[in-house]
């Protein structure tokens, strides 16, 4: 059963992401199976399941992997599972990223102010903050072995054919908000990629 721990304040989003995730097509639903495939083998070995988001600058939509599989994990009762994020080299975690997290219900605070930033991500007081900033896929502070790659755009698919160290490595591209840099369409933009993430996240985890 879901968990009741989430703040008030994120709780419209994720009944929002969980309406959209009944919407999703074919070809999304098969790949998140891939997922859930890797998921389900970790859980049968007891392992502790690591889902690695990768892009490529570690900035937008890897963040948004990160921080809300583990909301949904967390959601639906599957506490253990660890995520993650990376690039294929680092730049910062993006401001219109962050600000669009934060209109959604997150509490995100700076820890480091550098010109690559430290954050701390929380949607609930009960859960405890994911640490957020920019980094390559194969940081230190990444698992090296027993994860599954998450590969958020085609760029990054294409520079990474292999992960070293994935158990699973699957290609779930999204469009980069990118594009909506400097428009009235910003905000809107990073919303939608946000929450069409955090569905496809939702759809993972209640299959499962």
């Amino acid at each position: 059963m879901p968990s009741n721990s989430s703040k008030k304040e994120i709780v419209p989003t994720i009944e929002e992401a969980i309406q959209l995730a009944q919407q999703l097509p074919a070809d999304r639903i098969n790949k998140l199976g891939e997922i859930k495939g890797y998921i389900q083998s970790a859980i049968a070995e007891g392992k502790i399941p690591r889902l690695v988001f990768i892009c490529t600058h570690n900035s937008r939509r890897s963040h948004f992997g990160q921080v809300w599989a583990k909301v949904m994990a967390d959601y639906y009762g599957f506490t253990k599972v660890e995520t993650y994020s990376g690039g294929t080299e680092a730049t910062a975690f993006n401001p219109n990223a962050i600000a669009a997290l934060r209109s959604q219900g997150f509490v995100i605070s700076t820890e480091d102010v550098d010109g690559n930033p430290l954050y701390a991500v929380q949607y609930a007081e009960t859960a405890e903050p994911q640490s957020a900033w920019s980094k390559k896929y194969d940081d230190p502070k990444n698992p090296k072995a027993d994860f599954c790659a998450i590969m958020t755009c085609t760029e990054a698919d294409e520079a990474c054919p292999v992960v070293f160290g994935a158990s699973a490595r699957v290609a779930l591209p999204y469009v980069d908000p990118k594009k909506s840099d400097g428009t009235p369409e910003q905000a809107a933009t990073y919303q939608a990629r946000s929450l069409q993430i955090a569905s496809e996240m939702a759809f993972l985890f209640a299959s499962l």
